[in-house]
């Protein structure tokens, strides 16, 4: 059940009113940079967050229906903001200590090395077009190491969801990538 002041100001949001945008922002900002303040370690990375968020909320107004309360709709944003940072994070940790071990370039010719980091762009932009939910468990599994039941636990849905959610991800990411495959076959050992 939402609260009737945030009923009326997600229709005059819907309608371009900027006051409303900003009773909004003004309502619920310290909730979202409290939230992501609480898992990420840079500050500036939560008010860089929480601006991302109203940016959308904006963005997104004429779409926007909501069933629940306001605050648990950017809550739930923001939490998985915050998820696809860390994963981004991760991610960009892990390819960078790949890079290192197995891309010298006394091994490695140049183009091979463009290619590489072609590829990193590629599944960047694959994991990005994936729907939110095939995104996030993938997100979680593959780029954060969670179990099945650590993601469904945290995501609110079965186990079999998750399971379904990743073979949906991993096919698409397959299918993306098929181009790729002589190059990986160069690059590993």
């Amino acid at each position: 059940m939402q609260d009737q002041a945030d009923i009326e100001l997600l229709h005059r949001l819907r309608e371009g009113d900027e006051n409303a945008f900003a009773t909004i922002y003004k309502r619920y900002w310290k909730l979202l940079f409290t939230v992501a303040a609480n898992k990420l370690d840079s500050l500036a990375e939560a008010e860089e967050l929480v601006q991302d968020i109203f940016s959308d909320l904006w963005d997104r107004r004429n779409t926007l229906e909501l069933t629940g309360q306001l605050s648990s709709y950017l809550a739930v944003a923001m939490k998985y903001r915050v998820i696809n940072l860390q994963a981004k994070k991760k991610r960009a940790r892990a390819y960078s200590s790949y890079a290192r071990g197995t891309m010298s370039p006394e091994d490695h010719s140049t183009e091979q090395w463009l290619s590489f980091e072609d590829l990193k762009d590629q599944l960047s932009g694959l994991v990005a077009a994936l729907p939110e939910r095939c995104r996030i468990t993938y997100q979680l599994s593959r780029e954060m190491g969670l179990s099945h039941k650590e993601i469904a636990q945290q995501m609110n849905i079965s186990e079999k969801a998750v399971e379904h959610n990743l073979a949906r991800a991993v096919k698409t990411l397959k299918t993306g990538l098929k181009h790729f495959s002589a190059l990986l076959f160069s690059i590993l050992p």
